[in-house]
């Protein structure tokens, strides 16, 4: 859980950072729930039906059209960081049905802790070899402070609260708010303004992963 729920996906959304909007990422972000069914399907047998693949495969749709006007530049790097946040929202999706199989009946307390302690042992060597060589400035210590206790501490314990009450999709759900959240700060504190193909993309990957996930179900058939 260390690895593959915070160290892993969190060092590809900060590499993804350097070359994409934070909207992008947070959108990027919301395909979670699509890997959560996946791996489900694979992994734990679950069956999915015509409302779940319709959901996969209109959330990848979502997923294309904001890739659709990268294509053409893939050497000034937005492609690979977009390709390093779908690994994190992957990896996030493999977490979620790990701790469903093996976590199950830990308080979400020690789960939070002990993932965040695995994941600091197993990242300081790294960060100790790319340490800056310039002074750290007190607002990039504040600025990782608040991200480490608000983000990251507090949002993980009520996160694993959440997967032990209603389980390990419908927890990953809570990513459909992510990239609404992310336009916001995003115009509201960078001035990045979404164009319409960011809300476009947004819409189709939100549709997906509710249908993914079971929160939308495609019309029935009529009797008869």
């Amino acid at each position: 859980m260390g690895v593959f729920n915070t160290a892993l996906p969190f060092c590809l959304f900060a590499f993804a950072s350097l070359s994409i909007s934070g909207a992008l990422a947070s959108i990027l972000n919301s395909s979670s729930p699509l890997w959560a069914a996946l791996i489900a399907w694979l992994w734990m047998g679950e069956r999915l039906n015509a409302s779940r693949i319709a959901g996969l495969l209109t959330g990848f749709c979502g997923v294309l059209v904001l890739m659709s006007d990268k294509f053409a530049r893939p050497l000034e790097g937005v492609t690979l960081a977009i390709g390093a946040a779908l690994l994190a929202a992957l990896c996030y999706g493999y977490a979620a049905n790990f701790a469903r199989r093996y976590l199950v009946g830990i308080p979400s307390l020690a789960v939070a802790t002990g993932t965040q302690i695995a994941s600091a042992v197993l990242l300081a060597p790294l960060a100790l070899a790319f340490w800056p060589a310039h002074p750290v400035s007190a607002q990039a210590w504040w600025s990782a402070a608040v991200l480490g206790v608000a983000c990251t501490g507090i949002a993980y314990i009520l996160y694993f609260r959440l997967i032990a009450n209603v389980g390990a999709a419908r927890a990953l759900a809570v990513t459909y708010l992510v990239p609404m959240f992310g336009i916001f700060w995003d115009a509201t504190l960078l001035y990045q303004w979404p164009g319409a193909r960011d809300v476009a993309g947004c819409g189709v990957i939100l549709i997906g992963s509710a249908l993914a996930t079971g929160l939308l179900a495609l019309p029935g058939r009529r009797a008869g």
